[in-house]
């Protein structure tokens, strides 16, 4: 099997309400963690421990450059993150490299996800400004047509 490279351009759209976000442009790196808490069915008798899958566990971590200012879907990312806090059905739909879904490009759909805080001022003298943004919970899907 060959090794491929892969150069990354992830895309990333926040939609909270009838407000659609995209901070592709601001985003200098996104991880996505999908999976399943595991769930303890071990029994008498049995010689290890056993699980089955539980609901689906989330985390999106983006780190961000920090700018203020616009408002609705032009907003900056102070001002969308100051609409987002708190609220747990944000959704946010994340691809890998560009819009264009397929198998090397598959898009996920982070469906009624919570940002529970984020540090409006982060400011360090002679350095861009960088907040990570932190969204729990919710449910996902893959998505590859």
């Amino acid at each position: 099997m060959a090794t491929t490279t892969f150069l990354s351009n992830a895309t990333v759209n926040i939609t909270q309400g009838a407000t659609t976000y995209d901070i592709s442009d601001q985003v200098r790196s996104a991880t996505l963690t999908v999976g399943y808490d595991s769930l303890e069915a071990t029994a008498m008798g049995d010689l290890g421990r056993k699980y089955v899958q539980g609901l689906q566990s989330i985390s999106v971590s983006l780190e961000c450059y920090l700018s203020y200012g616009g408002s609705g879907a032009t907003s900056e990312i102070e001002t969308m993150c100051a609409a987002l806090v708190g609220q747990g059905s944000t959704n946010l739909v994340i691809s890998p490299s560009g819009t264009t879904e397929s198998a090397s490009n598959p898009e996920y759909t982070i469906t009624g996800a919570m940002l529970a805080s984020f540090s409006p001022v982060a400011s360090t003298v002679g350095e861009l400004a960088m907040i990570t943004l932190e969204f729990v919970g919710g449910t996902w899907a893959r998505d590859i047509t």
